[in-house]
């Protein structure tokens, strides 16, 4: 899957526009000292989701209140919701040539998104292992062609590509990875996750990973912040939004296909989660596709 620097171009502001109303974005960044693109991004108030990116050749530089951050060839750095952004070439060298991708995280991914390195809370990896630096780089290409694509499902296959990607980097934290959720709660999320339209029961979900039913409901809270039923709805109305971007089923089979059998109902929950309703989110949804860039 690994992107030439020829085809890499393609990807890259140079030959497009890129909007951020999605939930995942991608492209490389070729810059030269006094090219088109030598210019410092700066986003005070950071953005609603996450940027990471892996710089391939030359060094940037990010500046802080607290300072500065220097990233060079094999350096993964991941900018946090809110954080802010103002990064560019450094002044010292050359080039600076990077993939980068931007997203909205599932839930369950946000305990693979701390890293043991957050100088100025921009995490910071340093990839040292060849065959480790082919993968991310394969990785990246492919949410790249995927998240560029217009066939069917391609959004789901770039989101697909992006979480082996956020797994290869958490493999790399040490430290965070000894803090990673209970296995029998990821054992839960993952059977919901399979059976996201069936209605299963605490005492079920209990059974299954040898627990009882309070001792579960009680870890479960422990670990994610939310009770197994509000975590369940939140998957169901995300899958429900990856559908209404990559299929075009009518909203009542969406809400079927995600365990809703009344379609007020399923509209009620998805406005909460989204401020819109499912309509209106397609709408939107489909006017961003057929915009420019």
């Amino acid at each position: 899957m690994e992107l030439d620097i020829n085809e890499l171009i393609n990807f890259s502001p140079l030959m497009k526009t890129f909007t951020f109303n999605a939930w995942v974005v991608s492209g490389f960044t070729p810059i030269s000292r006094g090219s088109a693109l030598d210019y410092y991004i700066n986003r005070p108030q950071g953005m609603k989701g996450y940027i990471i990116n892996l710089t391939l050749r030359g060094q940037g530089l990010a500046r802080t209140a607290e300072g500065s951050l220097s990233f060079g060839e094999n350096e993964l750095l991941l900018f946090p919701p809110g954080v802010a952004h103002h990064y560019g070439r450094d002044e010292h060298s050359e080039h600076w040539d990077h993939l980068w991708i931007y997203f909205i995280p599932r839930p369950y991914w946000l305990d693979w998104l701390k890293w043991d390195k957050m100088p100025h809370g921009i995490g910071k990896t340093t990839v040292n292992d060849a065959e480790q630096s082919q993968l991310l780089r394969d990785l990246f290409a492919e949410v790249i062609r995927h998240n560029s694509a217009q066939a069917p499902l391609s959004e789901a296959l770039a989101m697909n590509a992006l979480e082996r990607l956020i797994l290869s980097c958490f493999q790399m934290q040490p430290i965070s990875n000894r803090h990673a959720h209970d296995p029998r709660v990821n054992a839960v999320c993952d059977y919901l996750n399979e059976h996201i339209a069936q209605e299963i029961k605490i005492e079920t979900l209990a059974a299954m990973v040898f627990l009882s039913p309070s001792r579960l409901a009680h870890l479960f809270k422990n670990e994610l912040g939310q009770t197994i039923y509000a975590w369940r709805e939140l998957q169901r109305i995300n899958r429900a939004k990856l559908l209404i971007q990559t299929t075009s089923l009518p909203i009542n089979k969406i809400a079927l296909s995600v365990g809703y059998e009344d379609a007020v109902y399923f509209t009620r929950i998805f406005r909460k989660h989204n401020g819109i309703p499912p309509g209106e989110f397609k709408k939107r949804y489909e006017g961003m596709r057929n915009g420019p860039g």
